[in-house]
């Protein structure tokens, strides 16, 4: 095939149904033409030998154009018979998620670029002062809560436990004697009812005022428990405040480590190449004529799908013709040459033209079991009205360039 094509074509067997062309024939040679008459000269001059073919009309240039990736049809910016430029839009894949990649790519991008400019830029003016003067705040903080816990544990709470211990104590003492005060009298026999009675309320009382007491010893020990949680807390926690600042201090003094502005600038390296990417994958949703040429066919329709690599049409440059032969055979073939000058007769136009051959196929096709080759043939002009497809019946002539 022609190397100056840019897609394979098939032709054999669909282009010679029904056309009734002559099969190729054997070398022959071809007897010298009648005089011609005085207004009369002959088309070419006369030949000893000639190869003869049946052959098609062809665009100089045909593709098949495709998608890399697959998709849904959104849209078909063309039409059968349409004109295009290299570089036209022809045909669009939906692209929502990949339009949604594009700008994810994009964020990530955009913050790993910033995060490397300041890194790379240091601390603005007053961070550094602002940082010392929260340190300082923490630092003063921290005495604060220090000084609270250590009071919680001091004089004042012990005093307060063991006045709480003393009145506990002084209870049960009252309580046993109003106890043995109690029994005794109810040994007696002597003892009258009211001084039982006066000696049982005594008694009770003395029970009630030792479990008020105890419960008040409760209290204190439980309210400096919580207390001093509360206040060990609040160091910790202001301890954490001061470390804190002092660690965010330290970063703003130091310059970047050249290991960290390492990392910070892969970083953007990665959300570049990731851009690239989602930006390349969106870019393959949008099919565009790889040359200038005519859609003489659209094999796709609005909302299917099709596959990586599947055919979506026809796209060819009718504006340059050529032709190619179908049934040159095996026992011709090696009679022919590059450059060799070709007639050719148009059937549809039942004129003759001249071309020479550009190429000869270096692998055989088979054509109803015959071993054929293809060769084409450039055209040294091109008439009114021919097309791609006409049947033409080629004379090469042997030995003549």
């Amino acid at each position: 095939m022609n190397l100056k094509r840019m897609c394979t074509i098939l032709w054999i067997a669909g282009a010679l149904a029904g056309c009734g062309r002559l099969s190729a024939s054997e070398t022959t040679s071809v007897p010298p033409p009648a005089p011609a008459g005085e207004d009369e000269q002959p088309a070419y001059p006369p030949t000893s030998d000639t190869v003869t073919a049946s052959g098609q009309v062809i665009p100089l240039v045909e593709c098949h154009p495709g998608f890399a990736r697959g998709g849904r049809v959104a849209a078909i910016a063309v039409s059968e018979g349409a004109g295009v430029r290299q570089g036209d839009r022809l045909v669009t894949l939906e692209a929502h998620e990949l339009e949604a990649g594009v700008a994810r790519a994009e964020a990530a991008l955009a913050s790993a670029r910033a995060e490397l400019a300041l890194l790379k830029a240091g601390p603005r003016p007053g961070e550094a002062e602002a940082a010392k003067a929260s340190v300082e705040a923490a630092e003063g903080a921290l005495a604060q809560a220090t000084a609270n816990r250590d009071l919680l544990s001091g004089a004042p709470r012990q005093a307060e436990r063991e006045d709480a211990e003393a009145r506990l104590a002084a209870a049960e003492t009252a309580w046993m004697t109003a106890r043995i005060d109690h029994d005794q009298l109810r040994d007696r026999d002597d003892v009258e009812d009211w001084q039982m009675e006066e000696a049982a309320l005594q008694l009770r009382a003395a029970e009630l005022d030792r479990a008020a007491a105890e419960a008040a010893l409760t209290q204190v020990a439980a309210g400096a428990a919580v207390e001093r949680r509360a206040a060990e807390g609040a160091v910790d926690e202001a301890e954490a405040r001061r470390d804190a600042g002092q660690a965010q201090l330290a970063l703003l003094q130091a310059a970047p480590r050249s290991e960290e502005v390492g990392t910070a600038e892969a970083a953007v390296a990665q959300a570049e190449a990731a851009l690239e990417t989602a930006r390349i994958s969106l870019h393959q949703l949008t099919l565009r004529a790889p040359c200038e040429g005519t859609v003489t066919a659209l094999e796709i329709s609005p909302g299917e799908t099709v596959q990586a690599g599947q055919s979506v049409l026809t796209l060819a440059d009718l504006r340059t013709l050529e032709v190619e032969t179908t049934d040159l055979s095996e026992q011709d073939v090696g009679h022919v040459e590059l450059g060799q000058m070709v007639t050719i007769h148009v059937e549809a136009l039942q004129v003759d033209i001249r071309g020479h051959v550009v190429d000869i196929a270096p692998e055989a096709d088979l054509l109803g079991g015959d071993v054929v080759y293809a060769v084409t043939i450039e055209l040294d002009e091109q008439p009114a009205g021919l097309r791609w497809g006409m049947s033409v019946d080629v004379e090469i002539r042997v030995g003549e360039r």
